[in-house]
């Protein structure tokens, strides 16, 4: 098929190199001209493992860049990958994915046919009743429209798109149905996921559904963690066992400093703001995003019983949300820099890759090229990102070797004058 992907962050790069590794011609509208001219000089404008060598191999044959929306009128099939942000009071603004779909609808305006599926997530009856009528508006009833949400782990995308646990095709029609079928069949053919086919509504809420709950895990485990820790009891040993029981499952039970990134922060607290919309009351929602947001507090507490921090030079380890991608949104680095800031703390940080992502959110620390150069000097360091760098780090050059954990990194304990770990 030829497809268009409207969007090239992190969700419509990844879908677009893989699409055309999957061998579609691909071609990404997308307004930032840097990003168009780096896909097209064979660069990744995003870091996400295996995903610079697909746009090496692929850009100026099957895959192509472009700022103009005119692109997709010899397309088949358009996906929308467009930001979907939170608003104030949790609820999602649709006005880019709105902009686009109006956009797009002129630009299909003269085309007999065509299919436009929604890859951003939306809350349930947004594709139905707020996408297909502005495409339609311009383009008119031929066009079909059709819901596939993604599953794409920052960190591991590619090899999520690739190899994934599920595809999930949302369609009112059997037209749609049909071009999403012909669009994945040869993933389907290469490793066989199970295929969910659903109605939009349905397959909007299976991608809340699926972060909130996952998100949920993690709290519960940072909350059994936190509990773990007043009465000295390893939490990790507890999920070790717990993860045994196939109905609980050892993914997720990584207790820590907390979730971050782009999606469940916004999905949950979207969830949360549309069933109070709707006149219902979340409540273990609503304690997930408590229990999360308390963390990064947790975590500081447990550094001012060693340091005294009004004038202490703090290291921070980990500046992305997770280990493998450059992403800082949402980071629990974030929560745990302003805390130490607001305590008098002089903070340090240092990531492997996030660093300048992070100086554009916060920059008003000193950043480190190392992790060594970050705890040279340091009264005290915590860890907010379990890199494998961290592993078997030395400890010599610290003013004081202590070191508080939100990540359970592989380290020599018996190296440091005081190791805490978070939950354990």
């Amino acid at each position: 098929m030829y497809v268009s992907i409207v969007g090239s962050g992190y969700v419509g790069t990844t879908v677009a190199a893989c699409l055309a590794d999957l061998g579609h011609d691909v071609v990404n509208v997308e307004i930032d001209e840097d990003v168009v001219d780096a896909i097209n000089a064979g660069e990744t404008p995003i870091h996400e493992p295996g995903l610079a060598e697909r746009i090496a191999e692929h850009a100026g044959d099957r895959l192509r860049a472009t700022t103009d929306y005119d692109a997709v009128v010899d397309t088949d099939l358009t996906m929308l990958c467009l930001p979907t942000p939170a608003r104030e009071d949790g609820s999602i603004d649709t006005s880019i994915v709105e902009a686009g779909a109006e956009a797009l609808g002129e630009a299909l305006a003269d085309v007999d046919s065509h299919t436009v599926v929604v890859k951003s997530t939306v809350v349930p009856g947004t594709t139905a009743e707020v996408v297909a009528p502005l495409v339609r508006a311009h383009a008119g009833d031929a066009i079909g429209v059709g819901m596939n949400p993604e599953f794409l782990r920052e960190g591991s995308a590619v090899d999520d798109f690739l190899d994934p646990d599920k595809l999930v095709f949302g369609a009112d029609d059997d037209a749609t149905l049909a071009a999403l079928r012909a669009l994945f069949e040869p993933l389907i053919e290469r490793v066989d996921p199970p295929v969910v086919e659903v109605s939009t509504r349905e397959a909007e809420t299976i991608k809340y559904a699926n972060n909130a709950f996952l998100a949920a895990k993690v709290s519960l485990i940072n909350d059994i963690g936190n509990v773990c820790k007043e009465y000295g009891v390893d939490a990790y040993a507890v999920a070790d066992a717990i993860g045994l029981d196939d109905r609980i499952g050892d993914r997720f039970l990584r207790s820590g400093v907390g979730w971050g990134g782009s999606c469940f922060p916004k999905d949950v607290r979207a969830i949360v703001a549309a069933a109070n919309e709707a006149g219902y009351e979340p409540a273990m929602l609503e304690a997930a995003v408590e229990v999360n947001d308390r963390q990064p507090e947790r975590l500081i507490e447990l550094l001012a019983d060693h340091v005294e921090l009004e004038g202490a030079r703090i290291a921070v380890l980990g500046l992305a949300f997770k280990p493998g991608t450059d992403d800082v949104r949402n980071s629990r680095a974030i929560p745990v820099i302003e805390g130490l800031q607001a305590r008098g703390a002089d903070v340090v940080g240092y990531d492997p890759v996030a660093t300048e992502r992070m100086r554009e959110h916060v920059p008003g620390i000193e950043y480190a090229d190392s992790a060594e150069g970050a705890l040279a000097g340091a009264d005290a360091a915590v860890v907010a990102t379990d890199w494998p760098e961290f592993d078997d780090l030395a400890f010599d050059g610290m003013a004081r070797r202590v070191l508080v954990d939100g990540r359970r990194i592989d380290v020599d304990a018996d190296a440091l004058e005081v190791y805490e770990g978070l939950t354990w």
